[in-house]
C-alpha cells in the first residue's frame, strides 16, 4: 500500500473527527461507552457572576481526571483550593469512580499542595527547566 505522509500545522476540524471518531469506536468495542462525562466547581463573583476560578473535570471508566484548577493569586493560601478538590473527589465517588488523577509542571509550584491532600507522583516527565519536570499525580477514593 502506497500513502502520502504529511505534517499539516493547521490541520481542518474535520480531520480531528476522521481520527477521532474511529478510535472511539475501538474503545467501545473493548470497554464500554467511551463518552466522558464532565463537570466544573465554579467560583464566580456574586455581584456580577463572573467566574474567577474554579476545577474542570471529567470521569469515564472508573476514573476522575481534573483538567484545569485555577484560582486567582488573592483566594490561594486560604482552604479555598482544598475545599473546590474536596468537592471534586465528592463528585467522583458520587459518580461511581475508584481513583482521580491530575498533571501539573515544576514551575506551578503547586505539587505540595497536592500531595498534602493525599495525592502521589506516579509518573515524571523529565525535561529542561523552566517547563519540566511535569507531574502526574493520582488519589486513591
Amino acid at each position: 500500500m502506497s500513502l502520502d505522509i504529511a505534517v499539516v500545522d493547521q490541520p481542518p476540524d474535520r480531520v480531528f473527527q476522521m481520527l477521532w471518531a474511529p478510535l472511539v469506536r475501538f474503545n467501545e468495542e473493548q470497554a464500554g461507552n467511551a463518552k466522558a462525562e464532565t463537570f466544573a466547581i465554579l467560583l464566580s463573583e456574586p455581584a456580577s457572576d463572573k467566574v474567577v476560578g474554579g476545577l474542570w473535570g471529567r470521569s469515564l471508566w472508573g476514573s476522575m481526571y481534573i483538567d484545569v484548577v485555577f484560582l486567582p493569586a488573592h483566594l490561594r493560601r486560604n482552604g479555598i483550593g482544598s475545599m473546590i478538590m474536596r468537592r471534586a473527589e465528592a463528585e467522583a465517588i458520587r459518580r461511581g469512580c475508584h481513583g482521580i488523577w491530575l498533571d501539573t509542571y515544576a514551575f506551578q509550584g503547586v505539587r505540595p499542595f497536592y500531595e498534602r491532600l493525599g495525592f502521589v507522583v506516579f509518573g515524571v516527565i523529565e525535561g529542561p527547566s523552566p517547563v519540566f519536570p511535569h507531574f502526574f499525580l493520582r488519589k486513591d477514593l
